[in-house]
C-alpha cells in the first residue's frame, strides 16, 4: 500500500470528536475579530467579552481601528481559539469561528447597564473605569453562522444559536 493511500484510508476512518463548542466558549476570555474598513481592508484584534443569550458583548475604545468598523455594522468574523499550550497538535487547534452581525448599545441603557456590570464581574475593576470613557462603545456581536473544528477530520457547520448543524465531511484532504 503507498503511502496515498495509507493517508486516505486513515482520514476515511477517522472518527470526529464531539463537539463542545459552549465548552470552548466558556474556557475563552477574548475574542478574536476580523473586521474590515470602508476600503475593504482586513484588520484583526480581540476583545475581552461577555456571552448572554448567544451573543456576545464586547466594550471596545474609537481609538482602536476594529471599534470603527464594529460600529458600522461591516463584515465581522470572530474566532476562539483553545490556547497554543494546551493543544496536542497545532494544526488541530480546536476553534469555532463565526460570522457576525453588530449592534451599538445605547450608553445607560438597561442592557448596557447589564453588561457592563456582568463585564466586571468577569474582567474586574478596570471595566468600571474604560466604561465612564466616552470612546468605549459597548458592541453586540450576534452570530449568524459559523464553523467548530475540535481535530482532524472534526470539522461541523454551527448555526446562529452555536448549535451544530452537520458534520463537514464533503471533501478529504488530498495528498500530493
Amino acid at each position: 500500500m503507498n503511502h496515498t493511500n495509507t493517508q486516505e484510508e486513515a482520514q476515511r476512518q477517522a472518527k470526529p470528536l464531539a463537539p463542545k463548542v459552549k465548552e470552548l466558549i466558556a474556557r475563552t476570555q477574548s475574542i478574536i475579530l476580523a473586521t474590515v474598513d470602508a476600503e475593504g481592508t482586513p484588520n484583526s484584534s480581540y476583545a475581552p467579552f461577555v456571552e448572554i443569550d448567544n451573543k456576545f458583548y464586547i466594550l471596545v475604545s474609537f481609538m482602536a481601528k476594529h471599534t470603527k468598523n464594529l460600529s458600522e455594522g461591516r463584515k465581522t468574523s470572530m474566532m476562539f481559539i483553545e490556547d497554543e499550550s494546551a493543544t496536542k497538535q497545532i494544526y488541530a487547534r480546536e476553534r469555532l469561528t463565526i460570522e457576525a452581525t453588530t449592534t451599538q448599545i445605547e450608553r445607560d441603557s438597561e442592557t448596557w447597564n447589564q453588561v457592563v456590570e456582568l463585564l466586571k464581574e468577569t474582567h474586574g475593576k478596570v471595566v468600571e473605569v474604560i466604561s465612564e470613557m466616552k470612546d468605549f462603545i459597548l458592541i453586540a456581536l450576534n452570530p449568524v453562522k459559523g464553523a467548530y473544528v475540535n481535530g482532524f477530520g472534526s470539522a461541523y457547520f454551527v448555526d446562529e444559536n452555536l448549535e451544530i448543524m452537520q458534520h463537514r465531511n464533503e471533501t478529504n484532504h488530498q495528498s500530493k
